[in-house]
């Protein structure tokens, strides 16, 4: 938009509503950018009021589509009632972004539990929350788009800390279920696995990103538009960083292959060997 427009000179045709959790910074302001810029309206939520509102103003002056300001602590369950009811109230809202989360630094053992429990409440029982509320509406509709933000290291847990690790293995794991239960309605599911991303997380959980390897390191433009691209495609799961899809699938079929064997009447024969000879002593 030139300065000499206004928003009423912009033909606003909305694809919908778009909720955007931890949408004041990183990878939430950019699918705000992203998905104002496709023609979706908006509903930003997160705890900083102010930076919410700068980036709806400059988004609104930009694109001319519609936004609003949720401020919110999911953390909190009066704040977090409040998203649940919008999702509940808005019928325009066919997009919900589930990005909101941090992450805690240090081994489980000696750690803050304070601190490990709010993680806990922001990046699984609100994610899970608000994917319920979502899903409920969205299948009532026949139609919506569910993106969940997890983290590769649900696929490689070894490579951070305990409880944060486990958080995005859920978030993976619901994603994955969540996309057999209700897909067949035209709901649309989608996990997003970024590897080490130039956000903000890092400074607040204490780690200083300087030593991080760069070649390690993603901008959170390039990751947002690999994961918008993926969901174009109809990915259930996208790893931007991945290089060649086929060894996801290949881990997909080697889980699979497991799945016969998951459950027997009888432990395997390692065992039950071990368990006669132990019943003769």
């Amino acid at each position: 938009m030139t300065p000499a427009q206004s928003n009423d000179d912009i033909s606003h045709h909305s694809l919908g509503t778009a909720l955007i959790t931890g949408a004041s910074s990183g990878i939430g302001a950019t699918y705000a950018d992203r998905l104002a810029r496709r023609g979706y309206d908006l509903i930003l939520v997160a705890r900083d009021q102010a930076r919410l509102e700068e980036l709806a103003g400059k988004l609104r002056a930009e694109t001319g589509v519609q936004i609003s300001v949720l401020r919110a602590d999911l953390t909190d369950k009066a704040d977090l009632a409040l998203v649940e009811h919008k999702l509940t109230s808005d019928a325009s809202i066919n997009m919900l972004v589930n990005n909101a989360g941090i992450a805690a630094n240090g081994p489980l053992a000696g750690a803050n539990l304070d601190q490990i429990e709010g993680m806990i409440k922001l990046n699984v029982l609100a994610l899970t929350r608000l994917a319920s509320i979502a899903s409920t509406e969205f299948v009532a509709r026949q139609q919506g788009k569910l993106i969940n933000i997890a983290s590769v290291v649900a696929l490689a847990p070894e490579m951070f800390n305990a409880s944060y690790s486990a958080t995005k293995a859920y978030v993976l794991s619901l994603t994955q279920t969540l996309h057999n239960e209700i897909s067949k309605y035209g709901v649309q599911v989608q996990a997003v696995l970024p590897g080490i991303t130039r956000t903000e997380i890092w400074e607040r959980s204490g780690i200083d990103a300087a030593n991080l390897p760069a070649a390690m390191i993603m901008e959170v433009a390039d990751l947002v538009d690999a994961a918008l691209i993926g969901l174009d495609d109809g990915e259930l799961i996208t790893i931007p960083s991945l290089p060649d899809t086929a060894d996801w699938h290949a881990f997909v079929a080697a889980r699979a292959k497991f799945g016969p064997n998951l459950s027997r009447q009888r432990p395997a024969s390692r065992y039950q060997r071990k368990i006669v000879a132990a019943s003769t002593l």
